[in-house]
């Protein structure tokens, strides 16, 4: 069997170029090494191997507790975003038991009660914007997708608490906005109290605030206990295991956190590169506007908006291009195998590539096209277009950030007229904490309204 070949690449400038640029820095790496490669990156463990082959990735995700683990200790990246109880930290039995008790409200008729939100909040954020003004799409979509989260996660539209609420939760998200900054997570000898002046000292500030909130609301929830209600937070505190037993405090604290900040930002960023792509190709706004325009501005199903095809076409070439998620959460080899001919040990760490599985030029010819088309004219396993992960660990959140990218967007493009204030510019993805979001915020102006 062959041994995994590591880049030439000197370990250092491997971990400098994928805190600055990790798109590049993957793109490089697969014209050194196609399918699978030894990268020496900082954050998820030293050593991690990257595959891109999508059966080697399906084998990886579907062989769980076989050959492979998913220990959530690896994520460590996330402690201080999420705390040591979240999801993305648990492994095994604790990891499937938050994922049973986390489930319930991303699913079925849960949906349709987001729908009207969304779409509310999408309006009324777009008509404050004045006509003529330029403003960052990224900045726009993080309002919308910010309200959309607390209001199905706590089920109230405004108050103090809701407002502080809002604004530590971005706040805390925007610590890591830009590549540089990003280096907070990955190094942790930067993670130091140095004064109020100091960024991570904003940040724990900032952290335990939201905190206090949060722990007020709980507190406030068990004393008062209210089974009409059905937002997010009242439904996990709710929920009890197979032995009956609820989630802890902390665990709900975690979870919250997880949600509020993982599920904005990926969102976030996801509409704003649609809107990017929709105004950069005349020739995709013009053929998803003649889609929407037969709605005649009825927005009343919003389940039936998610079903138009050329919208869903739209917003999977979003997450084809450029996925917010670069990697899946890692694997750990148990047992010597062979994969792809190769020789895995155990110990190695293993992440499925899925920038790069969705750069394949045997999957997705001119990858670097932005082609909706090309999602109406195949359709593609789920390990060929994984923007949400895979297998055990595959996104809880998937169905409402489809759901809320296709109703934003549906709504934006059909009421108003935006166009790109730098029409010649090109926007590259760029690091935002463990995600890609689009440089610059993607730079819009509101010409009017339509219809």
């Amino acid at each position: 069997m062959k041994q995994i070949s590591g880049l030439k690449k000197p370990a250092l400038l491997q971990q400098i170029q994928w805190i600055l640029n990790p798109a590049g820095y993957m793109e490089d790496a697969v014209q050194e090494l196609p399918d699978i490669f030894v990268a020496q990156v900082v954050g998820l463990g030293n050593t991690l191997v990257f595959v891109n082959d999508p059966q080697a990735i399906q084998y990886i995700l579907t062989n769980d507790r076989k050959e492979f683990t998913a220990p959530g200790e690896i994520n460590q990246i996330l402690v201080p975003l999420v705390g040591d109880t979240s999801i993305f930290l648990l492994s095994g039995d604790r990891h499937r038991r938050q994922r049973q008790l986390l489930m319930p409200p991303f699913h079925g008729d849960r949906m349709r009660a987001y729908g009207e939100l969304i779409i509310n909040l999408a309006d009324r954020a777009m008509s404050e914007m004045p006509v003529g003004q330029t403003f960052l799409a990224r900045s726009a979509t993080q309002t919308i997708s910010l309200q959309v989260m607390l209001q199905a996660v706590f089920g109230v539209q405004q108050g103090e608490s809701y407002e502080q609420l809002r604004y530590l939760t971005g706040a805390m998200a925007d610590t890591f906005s830009s590549p540089l900054a990003s280096s907070f997570l990955f190094f942790p000898s930067l993670q130091k109290d140095w004064g109020s002046w100091s960024p991570w000292a904003k940040f724990l500030q900032q952290r335990q605030q939201l905190d206090t909130l949060l722990y007020a609301e709980i507190a406030d929830r068990r004393a008062h206990p209210d089974a009409s209600r059905t937002d997010i937070l009242s439904l996990l505190m709710a929920a009890q295991d197979e032995t009956g037993q609820p989630m802890t405090d902390q665990e709900l604290r975690d979870e919250l956190v997880s949600l509020l900040i993982a599920g904005h930002e990926t969102t976030a960023s996801a509409m704003a590169w649609a809107l990017y792509w929709v105004h950069a190709l005349p020739e995709v706004r013009t053929k998803l506007l003649a889609e929407l325009d037969a709605l005649n501005g009825d927005f009343s199903d919003p389940m039936a908006i998610a079903r138009l095809p050329y919208l869903t076409a739209v917003c999977q070439e979003t997450l084809r291009i450029y996925p917010i998620a670069m990697l899946t959460f890692p694997r750990q080899v148990q047992q010597p195998i062979e994969l792809m001919g190769y020789a895995l040990e155990p110990g190695m760490i293993l992440v499925g590539c899925i920038y790069l599985v969705h750069q394949r030029p045997d999957l997705y010819p001119n990858p670097k096209q932005f082609q909706p088309e090309r999602f109406l004219d195949k359709k593609f396993s789920s390990y060929e277009f994984i923007p949400f992960g895979g297998g055990a660990r595959r996104c809880i959140g998937e169905a409402l950030a489809m759901f809320e990218l296709k109703l934003a967007l549906a709504l934006i493009l059909s009421r108003y007229e935006l166009a790109l204030a730098e029409p010649q510019s090109s926007v590259k993805p760029q690091r935002r904490g463990v995600t890609l979001a689009p440089g610059g915020g993607v730079k819009l102006k509101r010409i009017g309204q339509r219809g």
